[in-house]
């Protein structure tokens, strides 16, 4: 039996699809501008940038910063416009209903909003290692979001893929999710915690010459949840493969070990 996905108008997909890349693309902005150091860029200027809405040229970690902002402008026009599309289709079973698109588009709209505004809770505050945990947890939330919109829109392979899903696939994807969260945030506290990100010398573990304490704890953990969640993902595509889970299951499986 196929997914009633199958029945989401077309235009209402493209949407979910546009709105998802605009969300990466924020999110690896973002890991631009705390790696340039831009994060605090316009200082605790809010929304210009010591005035401007288009800095001088010569100050990239200014262009770097707002860039980020207008960026995050084109994700709401992006996430609005699915949810325009998906109130437009709400008749439709496969959009308004339970488990539809429409739902999920509203949930969408509103994990925007706490992000951005959480971003000037982040510059008002000076840019702390918990203000930037916080707001790295709500960013994945909304691209989980928009995940799940994009699938219940029939996409990336969702329309070929039968109504339920076995438990061990289910319970599979949601550790690997719940896992990769877990990196992600450690993650941020890694890069924000003073000492962290350079406190192991060695590798795979910290070897000889780190620095101890807390902040290499803290890259320490980080590190052993990253190994475990690849060697979870490497397991999933051959797990799938044996038990006979759909092809298009199976192909993110190996793309997500990728």
């Amino acid at each position: 039996m196929s997914s009633p996905s199958a029945s989401v108008p077309a235009a209402v997909r493209r949407l979910s699809l546009v709105a998802l890349g605009v969300a990466l693309l924020h999110i690896i902005f973002g890991a631009i501008v705390r790696i340039s150091g831009s994060g605090m860029g316009c200082g605790d200027h809010w929304p210009t940038c010591y005035g401007y809405w288009f800095p001088p040229f010569e100050r990239m970690d200014l262009v770097i910063e707002v860039m980020h902002r207008y960026l995050a402008l084109a994700l709401f026009a992006a996430v609005a416009s699915l949810a325009v599309a998906a109130w437009r289709h709400r008749a439709t079973p496969a959009v308004g209903g339970t488990g539809g698109v429409w739902p999920a588009a509203r949930v969408a709209v509103a994990l925007w909003f706490a992000p951005a505004l959480f971003g000037a809770v982040t510059v008002f505050t000076g840019n702390p290692a918990w203000a930037t945990v916080v707001h790295e947890l709500l960013a994945a939330s909304l691209l989980a979001v928009l995940v799940a919109t994009a699938l219940r829109a029939g996409a990336l392979g969702r329309a070929a893929l039968p109504v339920t899903g076995a438990r061990t696939a289910i319970g599979g994807t949601t550790a690997a999710a719940a896992m990769a969260l877990l990196v992600v945030l450690l993650g941020g506290l890694t890069a924000k915690v003073e000492g962290a990100a350079v406190a192991c010398a060695g590798f795979p573990l910290c070897g000889p010459g780190s620095l101890g304490g807390g902040a290499q704890h803290i890259q320490l953990t980080h590190r052993l949840l990253a190994y475990l969640l690849v060697l979870h993902l490497a397991a999933l595509p051959f797990l799938f493969r044996k038990r006979g889970e759909p092809a298009p299951l199976q192909r993110w499986a190996w793309a997500g070990m990728a």
